[in-house]
């Protein structure tokens, strides 16, 4: 019985992380979406920009730091909470993903031509991209303006 509700919450789970999971830091907190046809109609609305985050959450040393320095701190939570939608492109060694979501993954990697790993792509409202960015020393404030001129650009 125990091993049933534990492989039914660990289905739950990850099914629930397919289309979005919360990244929680020290400081801040930030929503991300792993559904880009979800997040560029939300960016439509809302008139943001699209953040996507190409990364391998559990591995990539610079990718680990790009998290901790910059998207878990509370400027950063604030900025994008009124700028931008957030959508992680994970490529992970070792945490669980379903199919339809490697194949996702695999399909944007592929139409954004990426070749390591953090990339952080940005696109407008529109979906159009205007730019691309990687990891930065300095915490979130440079990165922010960094993508304050990528705004102005994309406008």
């Amino acid at each position: 019985m125990k091993r049933l509700i534990l492989a039914t919450l660990a289905g739950v789970a990850i099914l629930a992380g397919c289309s979005l999971h919360a990244s929680y830091g020290p400081e801040g907190e930030s929503t991300w979406l792993t559904d880009l046809p979800q997040a560029q109609a939300q960016a439509k609305a809302e008139h943001k920009m699209v953040l996507l985050d190409f990364t391998g959450s559990d591995w990539c040393p610079w990718c680990i730091r790009l998290h901790k320095e910059i998207f878990s701190r509370q400027a950063f939570a604030d900025y994008a909470k009124t700028n931008l939608v957030l959508v992680e492109v994970d490529f992970p060694h070792n945490k669980p993903q379903n199919d339809a979501l490697k194949k996702a993954n695999q399909a944007l990697a592929d139409r954004f031509q990426i070749e390591g790993y953090p990339t952080v792509i940005v696109l407008n409202a529109d979906g159009k991209q205007v730019g691309q960015l990687g990891y930065q020393s300095g915490g979130p404030q440079p990165f922010i303006a960094e993508l304050e001129k990528l705004k102005k650009k994309g406008a």
